[in-house]
């Protein structure tokens, strides 16, 4: 049998002691399968004292894991301690630079500094693999780097954060408001204290910067994300989803377009009858469209210890195996510039919500500035007022605002946004106008 591959791990929270515990179950099969063993030999946290609920005196201390990414007592350096600054991308270059190893699970790091860190692992000669990074237990970066190497993708979008999409499948279960569903996913644990990175569209960034580098060969460019969150999403938008036919889903989406590479995260509506609307929960889904291997769809847990860890361990094993690719599948030099396309021309139909003033003209007004953008209408439907929500038997109240739904036919978000600026200037309606992008996948 091969001397054994030697693992140095930086961070032991639930993902962390998740892999400890993984390898512990599973080193003897790990072992007869790949002719060698992995054996776990230093770890570094920030408490050594902490109950973890596993032994940790078996492996060596480190109480600063740039010591340990630069230890001559390991083959590979397993990042787990998440920012995309600071100590952990310190502790990744200095593996790198020391010709260890990397597996990580730092979507952050790696959605900032990426092409960077790919070049620093080329020079080297070592792998920098990130399974982890995207999706969790979801196999898509092994699925771009190598399965589908042989097609052209068109698009990749999918549900990249648990936490969004459980917030919207309450919603629309329950009938309940953003604030009240938020608050539950934060006792249960979905959401943090402080949800921003979540519910803003963050974490969703992150993970589609880098998908996006894997299906067409670009430098990583995250700051070229258009990124909308759910925090205005309301229960009357998702009940007007479901009487149309829809549900509402946080997406990342990339394509090619004419005009450059299209990165977006958004609410968006999709066909009931999609697989996609069928995602529900903490689940993820990733699906990619390609020339050859047609519509790959990949559903599963995107976070948690056992899905991460299985992650992790999927990267370890290769490399024990000696499988050693170029990160971003294309080497680093070799990526193409990231050419952003003109988000402003996107095309498709939307779903547009007014609360409209209950006045003489108003209606006409509206029509009018969507002509004037050349945008035509699939459907228009006035909702039930407030007051008919509350029981009340009148059907309007001086003065009420009306909600009124409207469903584009294929246009371009500049022309929606022109004509919606130009209904908010005519004060036509009590509220800003709610816009979601609706995708026929």
């Amino acid at each position: 049998m091969n001397a054994p591959l030697r693992l140095g791990i930086a961070g032991l929270g639930t993902v962390g002691t998740g892999l400890v515990n993984l390898l512990d179950r599973r080193s003897n099969e790990l072992a007869s399968r790949l002719g060698r063993a992995i054996q776990i030999v230093a770890v570094s946290a920030r408490d050594r004292e902490k109950d973890r609920g596993i032994d940790i005196s078996r492996f060596e201390w480190f109480d600063d894991p740039r010591e340990l990414g630069g230890s001559g007592h390991i083959d590979v350096f397993v990042e787990l301690i998440g920012g995309e600054q600071g100590v952990a991308k310190d502790a990744v270059e200095c593996a790198l630079d020391a010709g260890k190893h990397v597996v990580t699970a730092n979507k952050a790091m790696l959605a900032r500094h990426g092409t960077e860190l790919a070049a620093r692992a080329e020079r080297s000669g070592v792998a920098l693999n990130f399974e982890a990074a995207v999706a969790g237990g979801i196999p898509i970066v092994k699925s771009l780097r190598e399965s589908l190497l042989g097609s052209e993708v068109h698009r990749v979008f999918g549900i990249l954060n648990g936490t969004c999409n459980y917030i919207l499948t309450n919603m629309e279960r329950e009938g309940r408001s953003y604030d009240e569903v938020l608050k539950e996913a934060q006792d249960a644990g979905y959401a943090e204290a402080d949800p921003t990175f979540d519910v803003e569209g963050h974490d969703t960034a992150h993970k589609l910067a880098i998908l996006t580098s894997l299906a067409f060969g670009t430098e990583i460019s995250f700051d070229a994300i258009y990124r909308e969150g759910i925090a205005t999403i309301t229960p009357e938008d998702i009940e007007a989803a479901g009487d149309l036919g829809y549900r509402i889903k946080l997406l990342g989406v990339a394509l090619k377009t004419d005009s450059g590479i299209e990165q977006r995260v958004h609410p968006t509506m999709v066909p009931r009858h999609s697989a996609i609307a069928e995602v529900d929960g903490v689940m993820n889904c990733v699906a990619v469209e390609t020339d050859s291997a047609g519509d790959v769809m990949l559903i599963g847990p995107g976070a948690g210890a056992a899905p991460t860890a299985a992650a992790v361990t999927s990267d370890i094993i290769d490399i024990a195996r000696g499988t050693i690719l170029p990160p971003l599948i294309v080497p680093a030099a070799q990526l193409k510039s990231y050419r952003r396309a003109l988000m402003r021309s996107h095309e498709g139909g939307y779903y547009i919500r007014l609360s409209v003033l209950d006045r003489p003209g108003a209606f006409a007004a509206i029509a009018r500035r969507m002509a004037d953008q050349e945008i035509s209408l699939e459907s228009i439907v006035q909702r039930r007022p407030r007051s008919a929500l509350l029981g009340m038997d009148a059907s309007r109240i001086p003065g009420e605002a009306l909600p009124v739904v409207m469903i584009t036919h294929e246009t371009t978000e500049a022309s929606i946004r022109k004509a919606l600026a130009a209904i908010e200037s005519d004060g036509q309606v009590t509220s800003k106008p709610q816009m979601i992008r609706i995708e026929e996948l």
